[in-house]
């Protein structure tokens, strides 16, 4: 059994700890709110380029002379899986999800004879995927020296990955983040973005005739790249949004559950304590009696 001085000492420890969790709750409180606005400021740009993309790719046929990174190379036995994930913990299984979902994902694909190579993003969750596919990590893009990964970042990724699809080092490319629904619910989501799949846009016919200048294939080429940073931009806006959530709620569990310890042991130190005065009580009749 703890003695009385174990016992406080363990209190305050946990007291300590539940100051740290309610500081960090209220930090990514406050970093959420402009969170979730950049990554629900950054959908309607998305949105509205995935209409023109649907618009252009719908007027010109793919063939072996489109641009490579909407015709593809041919081939789809070499896939990349590109992670992206935070640089800080504490933020409950954030990172853990979105890395089970590449697992998973990776699975897969090698059940279906197909490689598997990581491009990943973000310090947390590198242990995991080095550890369980220690030669097929490709490339690994560091976002530790800023403070919050932006469209530079997104732009350096884009670069990255073309240069290594141009390169012949992998034929498709999927992408792994998670988007932001709610404080409470970050989803795990998985998307193809190279080659750019056709995006799933219904195009309205208002029966006007539209001339480009320069021709679609032209402008489509210039819009492939624009389209894929954009893609990246917007998963690192969710991850951001995402991981405040998760932090925050993260935070908030661990406060209360601090708080029910310290209960449980303030209980457990003042039983102890009275038993002790018994005890001592006992020992002093018992002695006068004696006497």
């Amino acid at each position: 059994m703890a003695s009385l001085k174990e016992l406080k000492g363990r209190i305050n420890s946990v007291k300590s700890t539940q100051k740290i969790t309610k500081a960090k709750q209220m930090v990514a409180a406050a970093k959420l709110r402009k969170a979730q606005a950049n990554a629900e400021a950054a959908r309607p740009y998305a949105a509205r380029l995935a209409e023109v993309m649907g618009s252009l790719a719908g007027k010109v046929t793919v063939s072996e002379n489109s641009p490579k990174l909407l015709a593809g190379t041919g081939k789809d036995q070499v896939h990349l899986l590109v992670v992206a994930n935070s640089d800080k913990g504490l933020c409950g299984a954030f990172n853990a999800n979105i890395v089970k979902a590449a697992r998973l994902k990776a699975q897969e694909l090698e059940a279906a004879g197909k490689t598997v190579l990581f491009y990943l993003v973000g310090k947390k969750g590198r242990a995991v995927v080095r550890r369980e596919y220690p030669k097929a990590v490709l490339a690994m893009f560091d976002t530790s020296d800023v403070r919050d990964p932006g469209f530079s970042e997104a732009q350096k990724v884009a670069h990255e990955l073309v240069a290594l699809y141009e390169a012949g080092k992998f034929d498709v490319a999927h992408l792994f983040f998670a988007k932001f629904r709610s404080a409470l619910v970050q989803e795990p989501t998985e998307q193809q973005i190279i080659p750019v799949p056709a995006p799933k846009v219904a195009v309205t016919d208002t029966g006007a005739v539209v001339e480009y200048e320069p021709e679609e294939e032209a402008i489509l080429a210039e819009l492939l790249p624009r389209y894929l940073r954009t893609q990246l931009f917007g998963a690192l806006l969710e991850n951001a949004a995402s991981e405040q959530g998760a932090s925050m709620t993260a935070m908030d569990n661990a406060t209360r559950n601090a708080g029910e310890l310290i209960n449980k042991l303030t209980i457990q130190y003042n039983r102890s304590r009275q038993a002790a005065i018994t005890t001592e009580l006992i020992e002093i009749i018992a002695g006068a009696e004696a006497l």
